[in-house]
């Protein structure tokens, strides 16, 4: 069971992320859609895990590889933003949200 002050963190966060994504790391997304789905944070608020969704999906692989090859660099890039709301920047894990995948196979399949 999440507290409020950890929703209150993963909501801040996410939408951080997000505007990372959108603007300082537009080179790690190598021209594809990176939207941060969820954020689920530890509860001594030390880690992140980010759920990203990468659209187009072809390239999803390739992104992902660098996202996860400069994790340190959108963790600092994050640390500017927050620096002043947290004590401790959480480091930050992230995970391929195929959620979106799951259902539009699950539309596909009804069609038929």
């Amino acid at each position: 069971m999440e507290s409020t002050r950890q929703k209150k963190i993963s909501r801040l966060l996410q939408r951080e992320i997000s505007e990372i994504f959108m603007r300082e790391a537009k080179s790690l997304t190598l021209g594809t859609m990176v939207t941060v789905s969820k954020v689920r944070i530890s509860p001594d608020l030390g880690l992140a895990r980010a759920y990203i969704s990468i659209f187009p999906t072809g390239k999803r692989d390739e992104v992902y590889s660098e996202i996860e090859a400069h994790t340190s660099g959108i963790r600092r890039h994050l640390g500017m933003r927050v620096g002043k709301q947290l004590r401790v920047v959480p480091n930050l894990q992230f995970f391929v949200d195929d959620s979106l995948d799951y259902i539009d196979n699950i539309d596909r399949l009804l069609k038929d």
